[in-house]
């Protein structure tokens, strides 16, 4: 058993509270299943997902800097569902503690545009974690295996981890980012079986979408073919834009490769909260565009 109650400052992100809200009803129906405590960063602004830099990295550390800031004041660890949000705030959280030792002024910059619009200084005092680390690291496998009421026996979970997650930031002390283990670690946990397969560490395609949308398409088609040909039931994603890419445009994706794909695709809470008994409607699974009903039909849902 857990000595104290895990607490998060908790920054749930944009697309969690939009276009995928069942990853928003997920996650607290997991984290209420399993006894942490989040505190929601209800002041929090967008991350930007990595388009601040594209015209001024001052912006894109400023607008994060005030996000971690929020975390500080209560001193907690900032915890974020959405793979380019760590990747995104967790590369300017590790920018800014190397600057405040080898370019100070650079922070105190930051700090004097937060402090213009009253806001608390960034001090460089926690740390940005994603929900995946917090339960592997933190929680820990064993506990959560503990709290397993309906084991996913038989259920062929294939990862996509993306790639912020893995490599935004220069140092990844959670897991190996060429070959990660911690989300087939957590399938185990819950009793379902890890599928392999050449694309679970790379780019969705999400990027592209906007300028380039009939390749970002073929990325897409490219990785659910390949985790279809390993006999994956469904795609399991730590990342809401994946999860867009994935799921809500694979109908798109189908016609641009010319064949049908029909791969559910899961968002992690979503997967270990149904090991621990929570309801498929309390997870939102019936919002997904491609349907989950096969995959609940194969655990006895």
């Amino acid at each position: 058993m857990l000595s104290q109650t895990l607490k998060y400052a908790y920054f749930p992100g944009c697309v969690a509270q939009g276009a995928c809200r069942e990853l928003y009803q997920s996650t607290q129906a997991l984290t209420q299943a399993l006894g942490i405590q989040l505190i929601e960063l209800k002041k929090a602004a967008c991350c930007g997902s990595g388009t601040f830099k594209e015209d001024s990295q001052l912006l894109e550390d400023t607008v994060n800097a005030r996000n971690i800031a929020l975390a500080e004041e209560l001193n907690l660890p900032l915890l974020t569902h959405c793979s380019t949000c760590q990747g995104v705030i967790g590369h300017v959280d590790e920018r800014l503690k190397e600057c405040r030792t080898k370019k100070p002024e650079y922070v105190e910059q930051v700090n004097g545009l937060l402090a213009k619009e009253g806001c608390l200084p960034y001090r460089g005092s926690t740390e940005v974690k994603h929900l995946l680390y917090a339960l592997v690291t933190d929680y820990g496998l064993e506990e959560i295996t503990n709290r397993v009421t309906h084991k996913l026996t038989g259920l062929k979970c294939a990862a996509f981890y993306g790639c912020y997650l893995l490599r935004a930031q220069k140092s990844m002390p959670y897991d190996d980012p060429y070959r990660p283990e911690a989300m087939e670690n957590v399938f185990r946990a819950v009793g379902a079986e890890p599928i392999y397969y050449r694309g679970r560490t790379q780019c969705c395609g999400w990027p592209l979408a906007s300028y380039a949308t009939t390749e970002s398409f073929k990325m897409a088609g490219t990785h659910i073919e390949e985790a279809l040909a390993v006999g994956a039931d469904c795609l399991v994603t730590p990342c809401p834009l994946c999860h867009l890419n994935l799921d809500s445009r694979q109908p798109e994706v189908e016609k641009v490769i010319g064949k049908k794909l029909g791969l559910p695709v899961l968002h992690l809470p979503q997967l270990i909260a149904l090991a621990l008994g929570v309801s498929p409607k309390e997870l939102g699974l019936e919002r997904h565009i491609v349907s989950t009903k096969p995959v609940l039909e194969k655990l006895g849902f």
